[in-house]
């Protein structure tokens, strides 16, 4: 259920326009020089872990590094713009966002991630302009809190339809009893949480919380989704296309499709397949699939 003080924040945040606070030029999407461009240019991305990350699985099951989310922000938003994350989780998006002095607004449906962003954000000491603010809230509610055209970026990783919820069999690792063996590792079994959907159902709630965000997007805003494929019962499950598929049909358009190359951050992994059945390792890579709001007629 969400906090009493919603109904305060949704009149507040309705109120803010998040304009720019830099001197860029009005056509720039971003604050970048030309040597960072250019190295952003690149479609495989690597990233390390730094210490304020989190990889406890027991306090998250799933997170992506600030490093990631940092990179995002710098690429597709201003200084002052307002950044929006639907599944906010351990709040990365939000501590990156105060680290680039950007405003960002992240919603999870769990107290427990609520209360985790607060303390991050309190632990880091940043002084800057913008407000970065955890709401405890569906996703499907975002377009309460938010005026038409007032989000640059849309930057999330989504529960990924019931890939947590089943016992980890760790089958590709050498060390098959890391601490996650025989657990289910779900963020919730709340009935609203799309990481206990099948991906049939999955795909059409995805589809249902970004239609419901673009009125809230700028034109030529981005959204961008940091999904992998898995495996299920000996079958590839192209979670990518699925989602791909379903946000052109709500009114997205897709722009650039970036590998987040993993190799350098996983360990131990072991012989998964052989000598019979070749499969490539999801925890090795995953997707960043940039979309954004077409413009419109007048903007053409």
């Amino acid at each position: 259920m969400a906090n009493s003080n919603n109904d305060t924040l949704k009149e507040e945040l309705k109120k803010n326009r998040y304009t720019r606070l830099c001197n860029c030029p009005s056509s720039h999407i971003n604050c970048m020089t030309a040597k960072e461009w250019l190295t952003s240019q690149l479609g495989v991305w690597q990233f390390i872990y730094e210490k304020r990350d989190i990889r406890d699985k027991n306090i998250h099951p799933a997170t992506f590094p600030i490093s990631l989310a940092k990179k995002v922000i710098s690429l597709f938003s201003h200084e002052g713009e307002l950044v929006v994350d639907p599944f906010v989780g351990s709040g990365t998006t939000l501590v990156s966002a105060q680290d680039l002095n950007r405003n960002c607004v992240g919603f999870d449906l769990k107290k427990e991630y609520i209360e985790l962003c607060h303390n991050r954000l309190i632990q880091q000491n940043a002084f800057n302009s913008c407000k970065q603010i955890p709401i405890e809230d569906d996703a499907r509610n975002i377009n309460q809190y938010l005026s038409d055209q007032s989000i640059t970026l849309i930057l999330t990783s989504p529960p990924y339809s019931n890939l947590l919820n089943r016992e980890r069999k760790n089958k590709s690792r050498r060390d098959r009893d890391n601490g996650q063996l025989n657990k289910i590792e779900q963020y919730s079994q709340d009935e609203r949480d799309l990481g206990t959907y099948s991906v049939e159902k999955w795909t059409l709630a995805i589809g249902d919380i970004f239609e419901n965000l673009l009125p809230s997007l700028k034109y030529k805003g981005h959204c961008v989704i940091n999904v992998p494929d898995f495996w299920w019962e000996n079958k590839r499950i192209t979670l990518h296309i699925s989602l791909t598929e379903e946000l052109r049909k709500r009114g997205f358009e897709l722009r650039n499709i970036i590998i987040w190359d993993r190799t350098n951050i996983v360990n131990n992994i072991g012989i998964f397949g052989w000598p019979s059945n070749y499969i490539t390792m999801g925890t090795t890579f995953e997707y960043l699939l940039d979309f954004w709001k077409p413009p419109s007629n007048r903007e053409k």
